[in-house]
């Protein structure tokens, strides 16, 4: 079960994307980006944006997001240390 951020579960950026061996980024799972969704078989290099994000940026990031009828609904990014310290 995945962490909660405020009112969102928070994902860890490699549970959500693989770095394909080609240096792209595929999700792992259908995602909804600010209104584009996109899945498995979809393949994004550095500063491609996604729904206006280029998710290079967030690899040492963790993802809030929340699921609705399957889909990961990505909501923002966080640093992991910044919810990690507020759940102690």
């Amino acid at each position: 079960m995945p962490k909660q951020i405020h009112s969102y579960d928070a994902f860890r950026f490699y549970d959500v994307f693989r770095m394909n061996s080609d240096g792209s980024l595929s999700p792992l799972r259908i995602i909804n980006v600010n209104g584009i969704v996109i899945g498995p078989g979809v393949a994004f290099g550095p500063g491609v944006n996604v729904g206006g994000v280029d998710f290079f940026r967030y690899q040492d990031f963790d993802i809030a997001a929340e699921v609705e009828n399957g889909i990961l609904i990505i909501k923002g990014f966080y640093e992991r240390k910044s919810y990690e310290k507020a759940a102690k």
